[in-house]
């Protein structure tokens, strides 16, 4: 006969929650009102649509204002270098150049400069250095443009004017192309001044944001790179700029803008002269600098018009440089993905 196994009393196996006293059961969350969620959501909404009503009234009130210079000159003012309030014959092409060549002088020089600074920050300066250095590069950007303005007029322009002006023009004055570029006597004052004063100006952004986006990359891969035997050149460039490749063109986007729309300290040291010249140590003028100096001489409705034109013209160069940016962006990640 089969042996009887003895008979065991189980314990009670109530579940946990059954077992779990009232007074050791976690409150119950309180019931967000409806009234606040709806309200919440109300306010979102209103701010995202006020952004685009500010962006629309700007752009109506730019074509508005531009619609007389635009039904008498057309878009021939996009290139015509007239500009002769007295006979009210006006056009944009110089304003337009002195905007975008001063600021290519100033991303062509900030941007590599700022990446350095950055990724000396990030991955070369030692502790203790960090945070004067740091503290420095945003006193930079908290300075007014009127500043940069007079101390590039009352001491960087005399200090070009007596050393770099010189320099350049004895350098590079056989050499055909150049010489051109380089050519005529030192002002001290010109497009070349403005564009290094405009590149000390973006500078900060451009580093500040760089920083940024770099101290973001998680450590595992740049140890990960480090530990395969790379430099920090390489995990740089292979690791570092391509995780955080749209923060830093954002930071540039960023700095682009401010160089092209940048009034006083340009104003102050490019010369505001209406004409284009091929050497950028020759005065000059940009769009900004013009609405600036004039708009308060303006003493005819075309005369004022003109310079709400130019202001439209900003406005679409600004865009298209942004809308290009994105388009940029959007190409790189459809090829990385």
């Amino acid at each position: 006969m089969a042996a009887t196994l003895p008979a065991f009393d189980l314990p009670n196996t109530r579940s946990v929650q059954d077992r779990t006293t009232p007074q050791s059961r976690p409150p119950a969350a309180r019931r967000a009102s409806p009234w606040a969620d709806s309200l919440f959501s109300l306010l979102a909404h209103g701010a995202a649509w006020l952004t685009l009503a500010l962006m629309a009234g700007i752009i109506v009130s730019l074509l508005i204002g531009a619609a007389p210079a635009l039904q008498t000159f057309g878009l021939s003012f996009l290139w015509t270098t007239d500009w002769d309030p007295v006979q009210e014959k006006f056009g944009g092409l110089v304003m337009i150049y002195g905007t975008l060549v001063t600021s290519f002088i100033a991303m062509f020089i900030a941007v590599p400069v700022g990446l350095m600074i950055a990724m000396f920050l990030t991955e070369l300066c030692p502790q203790w250095l960090r945070r004067p250095i740091g503290t420095a590069i945003e006193l930079l950007a908290g300075i007014p443009s009127i500043i940069y303005g007079i101390w590039g007029l009352f001491v960087f322009a005399p200090f070009l004017q007596e050393t770099l002006q010189p320099f350049l023009i004895a350098v590079f004055g056989e050499i055909p192309i150049l010489s051109s570029l380089f050519a005529g006597p030192p002002y001290g004052i010109g497009t070349l001044t403005a564009g290094l004063i405009l590149a000390i100006m973006v500078l900060p952004f451009i580093t500040s944001i760089s920083r940024d986006v770099f101290e973001a990359v998680p450590p595992v891969l740049k140890e990960a790179a480090y530990g395969l035997g790379c430099t920090t050149w390489e995990v740089v460039r292979y690791v570092v700029l391509p995780y955080t490749r749209v923060g830093v063109i954002g930071g540039i986007m960023l700095g682009l803008g401010r160089a092209l729309g940048e009034t006083m300290a340009v104003t102050f040291v490019i010369g505001n002269a209406h004409r284009i010249s091929a050497s950028v140590l020759a005065p000059g003028t940009t769009i900004s600098a013009t609405i600036a100096n004039e708009f308060t001489e303006a003493v005819g409705d075309l005369y004022t018009s003109s310079l709400i034109l130019l202001g439209l013209i900003l406005f679409v160069i600004t865009f298209i440089v942004l809308a290009a940016a994105r388009f940029m962006l959007m190409r790189i990640n459809k090829r990385i993905g």
